[in-house]
């Protein structure tokens, strides 16, 4: 099958979030699928372009219609990658090669990828591929399913496009008069992008696309309510037919404990007591607590963000640093109320509280690995890969019942049985607090029952092959129709 994925990131080449991660390890899992032909399209930022890790060759040109503009595009194909995937890049300097910057943020962002969803089909057209199956990603790639049924309809006749919904909070949306002055579509598709008196890609995607899935089975179905849809839930109600969801995996090479170059000792499934505990001690040791081997320490790998439940947290800690013999570690950047509330708290318990107010991979390696309970207690979360990385370093999740959350973490009893980690279903504090107790009460009073939950959680298969598997089965379902 010949597969197109069109995205606005992907790991390593260019990276700001969770769908970096996805595209660096979807297109990899598909590729290794025998019969499968897998091409990946980003754009050709200037932190990439100005990377002599990544070798490339041109390979097309063309222009790119946005209204009345003729942009320039040049297709650049990456030709030092070590797997069956081949990636493209779309050139042009002004929208993508010239701006040193972060990757989205600037004022023409709707521009910008409205160039790179158009650009994406003509370059399929000047290299040749005709790809059976369009998977693209978010709002920045919403376009193109819109532009293939609207404009490529007699080029790509038979090519059938999936989109993927990885947070539906950020929707592209752009003044009524972005229709006529950059798309350049016929009028009849305006009712599909208009949306308050105003165009919303994501929701001339739902509409126009022929699959529309997110990342998790239970936000698939959270999307059905106002609450979680931000607006689009009597879109996405009207169109539920064609919705499912499929849950993410994580890059088990990368986040792999017996093969880390973060961490100081490794460890597997079987070896994993004597491992965690020489990564506990070192990470305590490097972030400023006492190295306590008895004592749980909680972590936390998150941008610092309301909606990650950072109000729920805060409500709570100090609750808990009293009442608990217990060490708590915080990684992460974001808004200012949080990073300044953790600063605090770490000055009010430097005993039991370090706040890493920072952005370190090799670090959050390291607090997966010697954490003892991780938390997670998101508002919301279209799937969430941190809470898998945790538990493939066999850290212990304390989750929201949310997303994704809910679908990778089912919920344990108060023995560690039955589940894979601890879960609370209310969004408030309280509940929250309660189900951090069932997890420090099994840790400090049933080790056994502890360590029986951290093997079975590293043992639990996290991987891509699964979703992969998944991915395909909708692919050869599209195709029959």
């Amino acid at each position: 099958m010949k597969i197109a994925i069109c995205a606005s990131e992907g790991a390593p080449y260019c990276k700001s979030g969770g769908l970096g991660d996805v595209m660096e390890a979807l297109p990899a899992a598909l590729s290794r699928i025998e019969g499968n032909e897998v091409v990946l399209f980003l754009p050709y930022y200037y932190k990439v372009k100005h990377n002599a890790a990544y070798i490339t060759e041109k390979v097309a040109e063309f222009r790119v219609s946005l209204g009345w503009r003729q942009q320039y595009c040049a297709v650049m194909r990456l030709t030092n990658r070590a797997d069956r995937v081949q990636v493209y890049f779309l050139d042009n300097e002004y929208y993508f090669g010239a701006r040193a910057g972060a990757i989205y943020g600037d004022i023409d962002d709707g521009e910008r990828f409205a160039f790179f969803s158009r650009g994406c089909l003509d370059a399929m057209l000047a290299l040749g591929f005709t790809p059976d199956i369009i998977q693209c990603n978010d709002w920045q790639t919403a376009l193109i399913p819109v532009y293939l049924k609207a404009v490529y309809y007699d080029k790509l006749p038979k090519t059938r496009c999936m989109y993927t919904i990885h947070n539906i909070e950020y929707q592209g949306w752009a003044n009524a008069s972005f229709f006529d002055d950059m798309l350049g579509l016929p009028w009849e598709y305006r009712p599909r992008l208009d949306m308050n008196n105003s165009v919303n890609v994501m929701k001339g995607a739902i509409e126009t696309a022929d699959l529309v899935t997110t990342v998790s089975e239970t936000y698939a179905r959270e999307l059905m309510y106002p609450y979680y849809a931000h607006g689009l839930d009597r879109v996405l109600a009207g169109n539920a037919w064609k919705l499912a969801g499929i849950t993410n995996g994580i890059d088990t090479n990368t986040f792999n404990p017996e093969t880390s170059k973060s961490l100081p000792a490794h460890f597997n499934s079987e070896t994993f007591v004597e491992g965690k505990a020489k990564c506990k001690a070192a990470l305590q040791e490097e972030v400023g607590l006492p190295v306590k081997p008895d004592v749980p320490l909680m972590v936390m790998v998150t941008r610092l963000a309301g909606h990650k439940g950072l109000d729920l947290l805060c409500y709570i800690a100090r609750r808990l640093m009293w009442e608990s013999d217990a060490q708590l570690l915080i990684l992460g950047t974001g808004e200012a109320q949080y990073e300044n509330f953790f600063k605090d708290l770490a000055r009010q318990f430097p005993e039991q509280v370090s706040a890493q107010i920072t952005f370190n991979l090799g670090l959050a390696d390291r607090i997966y690995a010697g954490g003892d309970i991780y938390l997670m207690p998101s508002k919301s979360e279209p799937c969430g890969l941190s809470q898998m990385n945790a538990m493939r370093y066999g850290t212990v999740p304390v989750v929201h019942a949310t997303g994704g959350l809910k679908d990778t973490v089912p919920p344990c009893d108060a023995n560690g049985e039955g589940g894979l980690g601890f879960t609370f279903q209310s969004y408030n504090a309280d509940d929250f607090y309660a189900a951090i107790k069932r997890a420090l009460n099994l840790y400090e009073n049933n080790r056994p029952a502890f360590r029986a939950l951290q093997k079975k959680e590293m043992e639990t298969d996290f991987s891509w092959d699964v979703p992969a598997g998944r991915y395909m089965e909708l692919f050869r379902n599209m195709l029959s129709w």
